[in-house]
């Protein structure tokens, strides 16, 4: 049986594995709710718009405009925008670990993501991810946003590595699925604990574990 390849590369998503998602359905609800909007309007006028403003081909300033401020408001864009970058929140143990193996194992990061530029480079910055991510294959930087396979495509393309030495780490089935049927050896990321089980049976332990088996 042919042995698998060396993993040397972890490709993985931002939202909903490294911090929150930054403005899912549920902050966007929230947002409706905190300034007295109407929700279905809100959301239509959103996913009608979103790929567009996720692809970097709208500023923050003109996804505001058409999505809140196509009518006079009480509240300002600039209160709006704090309340956006509010809702992104850290998941600590899942950036100590994949900080942890990248010192461990030598492993390229690369994210690859689907985040509008300004939300993104704050993301980037309030959680320090570059200290530890060294390419960011963000849909507002390509203009290709998942689940086009092209954006991973890229990524490869960014990191110089092949398809069979990458593990993906990913919140969302399909995209899993999608990177899969690019020979991209993936994980669907539900809680913590069950990704370390699953990067450990690839090889990929964490300190904890690499404490143990040193013992």
């Amino acid at each position: 049986m042919k042995k698998p390849a060396k993993i040397t590369t972890l490709f993985l998503d931002i939202g909903g594995v490294l911090l929150t998602d930054g403005w899912d359905h549920c902050a966007r609800k929230r947002a409706a709710q905190y300034f007295k909007l109407d929700w279905a309007e809100l959301e239509n006028r959103h996913h009608v718009t979103s790929d567009t403003y996720e692809e970097g081909k709208l500023t923050l300033r003109e996804y505001l405009s058409r999505v809140v401020f196509h009518q006079k408001r009480a509240f300002t864009r600039a209160q709006f925008w704090r309340f956006m970058v509010a809702q992104s929140k850290s998941c600590p143990e899942m950036i100590e670990l994949v900080a942890g193996l990248r010192a461990r194992y030598g492993l390229k990061i690369v994210v690859v993501s689907n985040e509008a530029r300004e939300l993104n480079a704050y993301r980037i910055r309030k959680f320090n991810l570059g200290r530890f991510v060294d390419s960011f294959v963000s849909s507002c930087f390509v203009h290709v946003r998942k689940p086009d396979a092209d954006i991973f495509r890229l990524a490869l393309d960014i990191s110089q590595t092949p398809a069979r030495q990458v593990v993906y780490i990913e919140n969302t089935p399909m995209f899993v699925q999608i990177a899969e049927g690019l020979g991209i050896r993936s994980i669907l990321h539900t809680d913590y604990r069950s990704t370390c089980a699953k990067l450990a049976a690839l090889g990929l332990h964490d300190d904890a574990e690499a404490k143990n088996e040193t013992n």
